[in-house]
């Protein structure tokens, strides 16, 4: 499913509920009978479902923050991660990065907004296959949550909710034993689908990342050609629904397959070539990957050096910042900054005042290589800025 197919969410348009809209009573968490984020998981929903019904909350209402929630109730965060994690299960609430958690409309089944498959989720769906895979029978003892965890590689508290939502399922059920004892039946064989296999596996994977990956490359195969500039990662958001962060690590993958190549300042992200073509050296517009850090004022740096070395002499006046920056196609802070470190190297002064400007000090003896020249620079221009020796 890609990006657009799901509701777009403005944030700025939906109540934010606060600790107050919760219920005064809050819930006994020392029962021995179940752990405090089932507890607080039945506490939320019979809220959501009661208030809900008397119109004292909406659907599309926020959740307050998990932290408010669990200073509320005298609890970890993680504690209501876990409890907002069942409920979201139930179908009473819907996740959505950079949004929050919201009220979800407790008749309808249907997911509004894009989700991760979480490790979870994940896990479930291992579960689910390491059963089927070791001929487990309807009424046999499975392995303990730490068993599970060993097996499948994942951390102890993950595997927990993966059987408790299991549990929910009545798939399995929790025969309440400690330590290391088995303390879980198989109540019901679980279906494998194709869905199930392709999330079942690595645990660590980052799936969302892959999805953004492969919409991006539709959006770009749809809507760009090659030297285009890619819109923001706050736009490309807002486009595919999900949080810059997660544009930024579907973009990184895309720079590191040469389709975009980023430049730094006001030039943005560019498209090298396109997704469904092979890549070529006639693509490699930039600098390679490994000299990237090089498109910051280091870089500029050490173009302004060659060009000093072969172009001025002591005495001589630069061109202004904002000739230079239009030369060299940089912003005009990435020429101040690099132009300081060259007054720090005593290669140039700044002096002040309506003769002043940027003056050579001092040429520099390194050589510098032409690799570090990334644009073609019209040097009979700069000569016309240049002013006698003094």
């Amino acid at each position: 499913m890609t990006g657009s197919e799901y509701k777009t969410v403005d944030k700025s348009t939906m109540t934010k509920l606060t600790v107050a809209c919760l219920p005064s009573e809050i819930p006994d968490l020392n029962s021995v009978d179940s752990t405090k984020d089932n507890i607080i998981a039945a506490w939320l929903q019979n809220w959501i479902k009661n208030d809900l019904s008397t119109g004292k909350i909406s659907t599309g209402n926020l959740l307050p923050q998990k932290a408010d929630i669990a200073k509320y109730l005298g609890v970890s965060i993680g504690t209501v991660q876990n409890a907002i994690r069942y409920i979201e299960d139930n179908g009473y609430v819907e996740s959505k990065q950079r949004i929050g958690t919201m009220v979800k409309d407790l008749n309808s089944s249907d997911a509004q907004v894009r989700k991760q498959t979480s490790k979870r989720d994940r896990v479930i769906a291992s579960i689910k296959k390491l059963i089927i895979d070791n001929n487990y029978k309807v009424d046999e003892s499975l392995p303990s949550s730490r068993e599970f965890s060993k097996m499948l590689g994942s951390t102890a508290n993950t595997t927990r909710l993966a059987l408790e939502h299991l549990s929910a399922l009545g798939v399995v059920e929790s025969k309440n034993s400690r330590g290391n004892k088995s303390n879980w039946i198989l109540r019901q064989k679980p279906q494998i689908d194709s869905e199930t296999e392709e999330v079942s596996g690595d645990i660590s994977s980052d799936t969302l990342v892959d999805q953004v990956e492969r919409d991006l490359k539709n959006y770009i195969t749809k809507n760009f050609k090659v030297n285009d500039k890619m819109p923001t990662h706050f736009e490309l958001a807002d486009v595919l629904h999900v949080s810059i962060k997660t544009v930024h690590d579907g973009m990184k993958r895309l720079i590191e397959q040469k389709i975009l190549k980023a430049r730094r300042g006001r030039y943005g992200t560019v498209i090298t070539r396109m997704p469904d073509s092979e890549a070529s050296p006639e693509d490699m517009m930039f600098a390679p990957a490994s000299d990237a850090v090089f498109y910051n004022y280091e870089r500029v740096e050490k173009h302004l050096k060659m060009l000093i070395k072969s172009n001025y002499k002591v005495g001589q006046k630069l061109p202004s910042m904002d000739e230079l920056s239009k030369e060299l196609d940089v912003s005009s802070n990435t020429i101040r900054k690099a132009l300081q470190n060259l007054e720090k190297d005593h290669i140039v002064e700044f002096s002040r005042g309506r003769y002043g400007g940027t003056f050579i000090t001092r040429i520099p003896e390194e050589k510098e290589s032409a690799k570090y020249s990334w644009v073609s620079v019209n040097h009979e221009h700069i000569k016309a800025y240049k002013t006698p020796s003094v």
